[in-house]
């Protein structure tokens, strides 16, 4: 639903022509709120740059549309269970003997070997699996982890799978051979906690022992984080992103309240470090509510202290800063209409990028792409007589 809509996408920004195959009924990012039906804003935001096909894989006449497919295709992502592909005629080997050459992505919850491999899996079971939701922090007022949002390990999965793509086409230009490449929600969501997961031969702490200790109130808890939080101000919020020894000094400096801290060398998690922070916290909450945030960036522009405004994502698309990097694009959609999404994440001197259509409606290109397989159109109508396609 996202992971390889998100990786196809970006890929199209980099000049990939997209199929998407989905399901007659369509598949389940475009039925979730619904704007119009089979249209909702979660699956616009991930499938531009792409054609539609949308077919019945459990059907003969399905596959074998996929399957006269695949011999002109250089990739092929699949985001299924481990046993999802073969059971449909799409895995690995049987599309390898249509195409040597294929560069095959197969995108899983938690990889296809182990006693675990056989569960479906969503962003949701990815952060609960592998820690990340207890590596968040977030919690309700009933102390129950609450999901990181936006479906953070899907969405770095997804560039991951884009990476592969353009490492395994490469690898294919010098070799000549096609590859299958696995990548898996539980890997990427490991890698995102690499410090906390690691372990060394010599003490140098872990994960948990990185965290602040349990009896930590929670005011004690924000004052040592001071240096790197948001804080409010005489209008709305400013974030201050300090993580080295410079940037602390600069930003006390820039505020005007003293930090014993810089001139003593005590431990951090010392009765006497740990009162002395939360003085300095005190003093600059108070002092920050004194000027807006236009003023305090303005301060800390100055002073070269990381800070930013806190913003709304609604806010952004008339933002300068994003119209300034070409963030912004606007397509024409068939039940949209005029619709402005986020742009290309990279630019490229030689190679421009750029969003080149609008997500496909659902099975706006059946026609189009049969025809191009070689199927005349009374067998097309007899396909959608059949309920092959939609």
């Amino acid at each position: 639903m996202i992971a390889a809509p998100f990786a196809g996408m970006h890929l199209g920004d980099l000049g990939a022509e997209i199929i998407k195959v989905e399901p007659c009924a369509g598949e389940p990012w475009r039925l979730t709120a619904p704007f119009a039906p089979t249209e909702s804003r979660a699956f616009l935001a991930l499938n531009r740059n792409k054609r539609g096909l949308a077919l019945d894989l459990k059907s003969e006449a399905g596959r074998e549309i996929v399957h006269k497919l695949v011999p002109s295709m250089d990739v092929v992502m699949v985001n299924y269970r481990p046993d999802t592909g073969a059971k449909l005629g799409i895995d690995y080997e049987t599309l390898r003997a249509l195409n040597p050459r294929i560069i095959y992505v197969d995108n899983t919850f938690l990889g296809r070997q182990g006693p675990d491999s056989h569960r479906p899996g969503y962003d949701l079971a990815a952060q609960a699996y592998t820690g990340l939701l207890l590596t968040a922090g977030r919690r309700d007022a009933e102390d129950i982890p609450l999901p990181l949002t936006p479906a953070i390990a899907d969405f770095a999965t997804g560039l991951t799978m884009a990476y592969a793509v353009c490492a395994a086409l490469f690898a294919r230009e010098r070799t000549g051979v096609g590859q299958r490449v696995e990548s898996t929600l539980l890997a990427t969501s490991l890698a995102l906690q690499g410090a906390a997961f690691m372990r060394t031969s010599v003490e140098s702490g872990s994960g948990e022992a990185a965290t602040l200790p349990e009896n930590l109130t929670d005011a004690q808890r924000r004052a040592l984080a001071a240096y790197y939080r948001v804080y409010r101000t005489s209008d709305s919020m400013v974030a201050v992103a300090c993580l080295t020894p410079v940037l602390r000094r600069k930003m006390a400096q820039a505020v005007g309240v003293k930090d014993e801290r810089h001139d003593r060398e005590l431990p951090r998690l010392s009765p006497e470090a740990v009162a002395i922070a939360e003085e300095f916290a005190a003093a600059v909450t108070q002092r920050m509510g004194e000027k807006t945030t236009a003023e305090w960036l303005a301060i800390f522009d100055t002073a070269g202290v990381p800070a930013a405004p806190v913003r709304r994502i609604t806010e952004l698309a008339e933002d300068r800063q994003v119209q300034a990097n070409g963030l912004t694009v606007e397509l024409e959609h068939p039940v949209a209409g005029r619709m402005t999404m986020v742009g290309p994440v990279v630019q490229m001197s030689e190679t421009p990028v750029r969003a080149r259509s609008a997500p496909p409606t659902l099975g706006q290109h059946n026609d189009e792409i049969l025809s191009e397989l070689g199927y005349p159109p009374e067998e097309i109508d007899r396909l959608r007589r059949d309920g092959v396609i939609r």
